[in-house]
């Protein structure tokens, strides 16, 4: 079974959500990177890591900035897999979702893409602008090395669209829960997107659907009806601002995540 699969299956037993964390890879090196998703670990459920991109369409400031530092570091792809293959020795690793855009995985090749996530030990891969269905023979191809593609759905996917996504969707379906880049003030009502969010449940009753964007602390408390909750940019922020201050940033970030880990915890007391 993936463990994607499994993280979900020990959440609804605890009766709460599960917490994802996006951090950049080789933000702001390699080693404070891998740092920093060990500092995590215990409080978190499963690790985003994102691939840098110079010309991202989704990512908001604080995340392009964490992509900038990792970038002008000179991080690869290859470097990439290096961090999760270090990050998976470590006793207290959880799955890892490897994010980002096509062209990435096309300069680096599909096929020793996919084959690098399994040698690694990627759990699974969500690449933004690759819809469905262009992303079917690909997400196919992760299905046969047990990665899970993971498909984006948003608040104006047409009914049609998001059966057919679901139908071809893996253990989990990322829903973005705004029209908005990551990082924007949540717009719209924790009412309304649950409401968004139960109707895409009715469709995918066996499948794990997690909420992403405008999660933040202040937020994350009111959406505690999903089976999962993605927290990036506030993750990312405090990366910049323990930078900016000249400290460790794996301290500021753990600080962070056990906050927000405890606050689901505390939703189900």
């Amino acid at each position: 079974m993936n463990l994607i699969k499994k993280v979900f299956i020990k959440c609804k037993k605890e009766k709460r959500p599960a917490l994802l964390t996006f951090t950049v890879a080789g933000d702001n090196t390699h080693k404070n990177s891998l740092k920093i998703l060990k500092s995590i670990s215990p409080y978190v459920d499963i690790c985003e890591l994102g691939m840098p991109h110079n010309t991202p369409v989704a990512d908001g400031g604080q995340i392009q900035n964490c992509s900038h530092r990792a970038l002008k570091n000179g991080i690869r792809t290859k470097d990439i897999f290096k961090i999760v293959k270090q990050y998976k020795k470590f006793k207290c690793s959880r799955p890892v979702i490897l994010m980002g855009y096509f062209n990435t995985v096309k300069q680096f090749g599909e096929n020793n893409f996919i084959n690098e996530c399994k040698k690694n030990k990627v759990d699974g891969v969500i690449i933004v602008d690759l819809p469905w269905p262009e992303n079917r023979d690909l997400a196919k191809r992760c299905k046969k090395k047990s990665i899970n593609f993971i498909q984006l759905v948003a608040p104006t996917t047409s009914n049609y669209r998001l059966r057919k996504i679901v139908n071809d969707s893996h253990d989990m379906i990322y829903y973005i829960s705004m029209l908005s880049t990551t990082g924007g003030e949540l717009k719209v009502s924790p009412e309304k997107i649950i409401k968004n969010y139960q109707k895409i449940k009715k469709l995918s009753k066996n499948k794990n659907v997690v909420i992403g964007f405008g999660i933040t602390d202040k937020t994350i408390s009111s959406l505690k009806k999903a089976c999962g909750l993605v927290v990036g940019s506030l993750v990312c922020r405090s990366i910049t601002d323990s930078l900016n201050r000249g400290n460790d940033p794996s301290v500021a970030v753990q600080n962070v995540v056990k906050k927000l880990k405890s606050q689901i915890i505390q939703q189900n007391q």
